[in-house]
């Protein structure tokens, strides 16, 4: 296994520039997501990593090599594509071992490989079938299984899981993550789901618009957003968001929105008075309670396992999550609370964390 380097990494296509310095440090063994908005530049990243698209700055390395002008066979890489890439003209078994056979590997290396790969992922039953014969899980498992016979040093995932139902999702995202923690095979992650970045990641690279916005282990960003872009990307339903102005007045901290509503604020927030800020708080972190801010309840969904109120507090849209059941009526009062030791700050301005 190797750990891979990208530094300084930009790309250009004629002027238009798609990847600005981007700086990332894969460990050895690690399971890395890159994640972000369709456009960000998370699929040109990892195919630079691949090989497959050219450096027009920076360097990538892997190992101790670096691999701007190595072709792809030669980077030691495997890589699972979205639209899984299979012959549909050969068997399972040849389609796993057909990069095995390329490089002039013996019949029995190939068949001893393509088994072991195969009883890995629960094929062994498949390995005569053509493509068409299974299942979308199936062909997902036989993409995988074609980069687990190389023994690469590195695997790339390019939203492997996008053509795949939901249900399914669920369950190959699981399969993919006990699959590292058996192998250690270093693997870096394309995906714009944010429920597959923090379920499966030991490290999520957030990225918008070419650039890195953050790094850092899942909960650490879910939990500390460095600014109003990650902390509304990630979160599902995604965080609260009112604009106010911060104030220390009546010896307590409060964001003052535009419509005079007190939203009490962390008391260390390390705000000026009366800086234009944006308060943000997750939906699951609201507490219904007779003496909290008013609120109009506006639109109940319930999912089963909890209940998602949108309400509005002072000409705001908000969202809370409950996990009792409550039968809210539109139009109804109720009192929403919060602990802010919670409650997030950004400068409007600039939108980082405050």
């Amino acid at each position: 296994m190797a750990a891979v380097t990208i530094q300084n990494v930009e790309k250009t296509f004629g002027t238009l520039k798609v990847i600005h310095g981007v700086n990332i440090e894969v460990k050895e063994h690690e399971f890395v997501v890159l994640v972000g908005p369709s456009g960000c530049g998370k699929s040109t990243l990892l195919r630079m990593i691949a090989g497959l698209e050219t450096i027009s700055d920076g360097e990538i390395v892997i190992g101790e090599k670096v691999v701007n002008n190595v072709h792809p066979r030669d980077r030691d890489i495997a890589m699972v594509f979205q639209n899984y890439a299979l012959y549909p003209h050969m068997s399972i078994f040849d389609n796993m071992g057909f990069s095995l056979k390329l490089r002039k590997r013996s019949k029995a290396e190939i068949e001893k490989k393509v088994n072991e790969a195969a009883g890995i992922l629960n094929l062994v039953p498949f390995l005569q079938r053509e493509p068409r014969q299974l299942s979308g899980g199936q062909r997902q498992r036989v993409a995988m299984g074609r980069a687990l016979v190389r023994d690469a040093q590195v695997f790339l995932f390019d939203e492997p899981l996008s053509n795949l139902d939901a249900k399914l999702r669920v369950t190959m995202r699981t399969e993919i993550k006990a699959l590292h923690q058996r192998l250690k095979t270093t693997s870096i992650y394309v995906t714009h789901d944010q429920i597959e970045a923090m379920t499966m990641a030991d490290r999520i690279v957030v990225m918008n618009a070419g650039r890195v916005e953050q790094i850092g282990a899942p909960l650490e960003l879910y939990d500390h957003p460095g600014n109003l872009f990650v902390a509304g990307f990630l979160g599902s339903p995604s965080m609260n968001f009112i604009e106010g102005h911060f104030s220390r007045s009546d010896g307590e901290a409060v964001v003052v929105t535009e419509a005079g509503t007190r939203l009490p604020a962390p008391d260390l927030a390390d705000a000026k008075e009366g800086q234009a800020v944006v308060f943000g708080v997750r939906p699951e972190h609201l507490i219904l309670g007779a003496n909290g801010v008013e609120a109009t309840v506006e639109v109940v969904e319930p999912t089963g396992a909890n209940i998602e109120v949108f309400a509005d507090i002072g000409g705001a849209d908000i969202c809370a999550v409950f996990f009792e059941r409550h039968l809210f009526e539109p139009g109804e009062k109720i009192g929403l609370g919060w602990d802010t030791g919670k409650v997030h700050l950004f400068d409007k301005e600039s939108g980082q964390r405050i």
